[in-house]
């Protein structure tokens, strides 16, 4: 066996040890583990965890079991802890179609979660958790899980994440520490992939449609963008480049990403590292028909992967306004932005159309055919690389203009 790397404190090593009952111990024997593995030094405590594999249909009836028996021994959680998505809308699941069966499988994986101390016991199942309180400063270490969040939270926000798995950012939870390796030092946030941006993209699917590029070409690499025409604090900015990393982060493995003189590393720094590669980006296009199939027949429009904003179920809701659809359309959302969005009266605005406005839920970790979908088109590429990868339906990846006038006109063609 490789020997420990790790020095731990004394508390750490009582933990190991089992003073702390046994659900303590597997935790942090889990932590340890990864430590040993990525050559750590020590652990260091975190600020917030953000935990992924929520879903019933990804976990099972096994994953279900494992988190129930670590509920009953008695796990709690030390630090604010969000939730990722469900496979579903917690309170409105019969509207999607769902079985009581998989709804009660799915409340269950949520009851043990929140018989930890996740979400204060009461959790909000997002994968956008910066907008829902989980916002950590400059510089924060944290332990997130899932790929959006991570990527945001690494480079919008400048905290300090790897991409957790799901396991891992339980144990981080309940011990409030993680290793310190990869993106925690700072010597390793520097870039080695210039992108130089010659096309101007404008919109949030544009911005999603170059991280597509990007992401397939970056890899695991750490992307600086020069170029982007991007003025801090416009409208819709924040969630252009919540778009533009999470597409990065499902093409590629790209867990942090700078913007000269935007993202917060590189507002006063190059955050560049001597020895780089250069991609150009002449044209963010090509981006749409990487995530697309050959489909005539759309089946269902969604929006919302990562989750909405308020500003972003505005502009839904603006798009949609005085129109009726022909194709269901489905916003997705944490709870509380779709409460902010009920009393705005936005939701009633997608409701009159015909749309649909879901909380929790996330349509690429559902059992997305059994609900009567086949085909599916997104404004994100998030959504369209996990739809056809995770749930094994076809997409269609374009604007959401583009998406809107499909399930406006009874062609159903995209």
């Amino acid at each position: 066996m490789k020997k420990s790397t790790l020095n731990l404190s004394a508390e750490e090593q009582s933990w190991l040890a089992g003073d702390g009952g046994p659900a303590l111990k597997r935790a942090v024997e889990i932590i340890v583990a990864l430590g040993n593995i990525y050559g750590a030094t020590r652990l260091i405590p975190v600020k917030s965890v953000q935990i992924s594999g929520v879903s019933y249909r990804n976990l099972g009836q096994p994953g279900l079991d494992f988190l129930q028996r670590w509920a009953a021994e008695g796990a709690k959680v030390r630090v604010p802890t969000t939730l990722n998505p469900t496979a579903m809308d917690m309170e409105n699941w019969a509207a999607q179609g769902f079985s009581g069966e998989f709804a009660q499988k799915q409340q269950a994986v949520v009851a043990a979660f929140s018989q930890m101390g996740v979400g204060g016991g009461h959790p909000v199942p997002t994968c956008t958790p910066y907008l829902v309180g989980n916002v950590p400063a400059l510089g924060d270490d944290i332990a997130w899980a899932e790929s959006s969040a991570v990527v945001y939270a690494n480079s919008v926000l400048g905290a300090r994440t790897n991409r957790e798995g799901g396991p891992g950012a339980v144990a981080a939870a309940i011990t409030g520490r993680t290793a310190a390796y990869g993106l925690h030092l700072v010597e390793n946030r520097l870039a080695t992939l210039k992108v130089e941006v010659k096309a101007q993209p404008r919109t949030i699917s544009e911005y999603s449609a170059l991280g597509a590029l990007v992401g397939q070409q970056a890899g695991k690499q750490i992307p600086y963008f020069v170029g982007l025409p991007l003025e801090p604090g416009s409208p819709l900015a924040l969630e252009k480049l919540k778009a533009l990393g999470a597409a990065m982060a499902a093409t590629g493995a790209v867990a942090l990403y700078h913007v000269e003189g935007i993202t917060p590393e590189a507002r006063n720094a190059p955050m560049l590292a001597t020895a780089h590669q250069t991609l150009v980006i002449d044209d963010y296009r090509p981006g749409y028909a990487l995530l697309s199939d050959p489909v005539a027949k759309i089946d269902l429009i969604w929006v919302g992967c990562p989750h909405s904003s308020l500003a972003e179920i505005a502009w839904v809701a603006e798009a949609l306004a005085g129109r009726k659809l022909t194709i269901p359309l489905w916003v997705t959302c944490a709870r509380p932005v779709k409460e902010l969005a009920l009393q705005k009266g936005l939701v009633d605005i997608i409701e009159s159309a015909g749309g649909q406005v879901f909380s929790d839920a996330c349509m690429s970790i559902a059992p997305v055919k059994s609900l009567g979908f086949n085909a599916v088109a997104t404004p994100s590429a998030k959504a369209a690389f996990y739809l056809r990868n995770l749930a094994g339906v076809l997409a269609r990846f374009c604007s959401l203009e583009r998406c809107i006038e499909t399930a406006l006109d009874q062609g159903r063609e995209v």
